[in-house]
């Protein structure tokens, strides 16, 4: 019986040259790395993010593929890409999912955990 597995890995980064706190407008990149954790090829095919602030404000963003891409991943093969979010706090975090289909149709969704985006010295 097949995996349906991704694993992912998030890192974060402050963007301060493109950030202007006086506007509150604060700019994160996260770089993300996917691999196929399972023993099935698969696809990536569209993407939902849930994005909080430290005021509790949330959008919502999704679409189809990551930075314009929809990968098809090998057994033990992965993706690495880079986006980014503006947020109008200093902290929020992020998480969601990407919705797969692998090479015999399976249909599986890959949780994404939410990981914290914070200005250096924002959190106490």
């Amino acid at each position: 019986m097949p995996a349906y597995e991704f694993a992912v890995k998030v890192r974060t980064q402050y963007l301060p040259e493109q950030s202007n706190p006086e506007r509150d407008q604060y700019v994160f990149s996260y770089t993300i790395t996917i691999i196929n954790t399972g023993s099935i090829a698969a696809q990536l095919i569209s993407r939902h993010w849930v994005i909080t602030d430290a005021n509790n404000a949330v959008q919502e963003v999704s679409g189809l593929g990551v930075v314009g891409h929809q990968p098809l991943l090998q057994p033990g093969q992965q993706f690495e890409y880079t986006s980014g979010t503006q947020s109008a706090t200093p902290q929020g975090s992020m998480k969601g999912e990407y919705f797969c289909v692998a090479e015999d149709g399976h249909r599986f969704e890959v949780p994404i955990p939410e990981f914290v985006l914070a200005q250096p010295g924002a959190l106490h």
